[in-house]
């Protein structure tokens, strides 16, 4: 599969555009400029070299609130990613390796998670858990964000985890461990797993994407990360309105969106 990966100058630019994408996340704090702060002043400046990104309704620094924006958004895709496969891993090894009316049972869960119409339900769950008291699930934690989208992307994960494990619990390797003893978790976790990581290496960066997608639907839509707290999508709701006469506000934090997608599919791609 590395192999394959470093052949592929799609996947070799992407990694080298999301890393980029990271770093400059990570490096946010160094700006001269506050991402909450207002100075309306300074509101609406075109990109000069002070600010590069130029500014917005309040003044505030373009560049260094799209910076924080990607710290956001980002977290929340990997986030997103770890829920998903937490959820969907086990559910697709049970499932796979037992079979009988517990693959039938658990199969039959994924289906109606699947039928059900995700984003519509994303933003009702969004919704609800903002009004909630709870201090993880506190109306603009990144968290609260993560895990409404979450618990609705872990089918693939079971899914595919599932197919592996059919394929994998009748090899020989797998009759010689049972063989010798092996209890049914010790062959899960030690012999047909790590044998199926591939796939879903594969199907985690995938989802990466489209977990940041999500993210940005839901704070486009207003109700992912609020105000003051920037996220990519919540930069592109605040530009919709004065978009035809600053179009800076919405082009940046846009591209941003467009590179990180583009850098992950490319990212799959090479590793499939």
């Amino acid at each position: 599969m590395w192999k394959r990966f470093r052949r592929h100058p799609g996947a070799i630019g992407g990694s080298v555009v999301l890393g980029l994408l990271i770093l400059l996340a990570l490096l946010a704090p160094l700006s001269p400029y506050s991402a909450t702060a207002s100075n309306t002043p300074e509101k609406y400046q075109p990109p000069s070299w002070s600010h590069p990104m130029g500014t917005d309704a309040m003044g505030r620094d373009l560049l260094t609130r799209v910076l924080y924006g990607g710290r956001i958004s980002l977290m929340v895709g990997l986030l997103v990613v770890c829920i998903s496969l937490a959820i969907g891993v086990p559910i697709g090894a049970i499932a796979g390796y037992y079979g009988g009316w517990l693959d039938n049972v658990l199969m039959r869960l994924t289906d109606a998670f699947l039928s059900l119409p995700s984003f519509l339900v994303l933003i009702l769950l969004s919704a609800i858990l903002r009004e909630t008291n709870a201090p993880l699930l506190e109306r603009n934690s990144v968290f609260t964000i993560s895990l409404v989208i979450g618990v609705f992307g872990w089918m693939t994960f079971a899914r595919l985890v599932r197919a592996a494990f059919l394929t994998l619990r009748e090899l020989d390797f797998v009759s010689a461990v049972r063989a010798l003893g092996g209890s049914d978790r010790w062959i899960i976790i030690r012999h047909i797993l790590p044998n199926a990581i591939g796939p879903i290496i594969v199907e985690a960066t995938l989802d990466l994407g489209y977990a940041i997608i999500q993210e940005s639907g839901l704070s486009f839509l207003g109700f992912g990360i609020q105000q003051p707290t920037p996220s990519w999508g919540n930069l592109l709701d605040n530009a919709q309105e004065h978009f035809t006469k600053y179009p800076w506000l919405g082009i940046f934090p846009g591209l941003m969106i467009f590179l990180a997608i583009i850098s992950v599919n490319y990212i799959g791609d090479g590793l499939r």
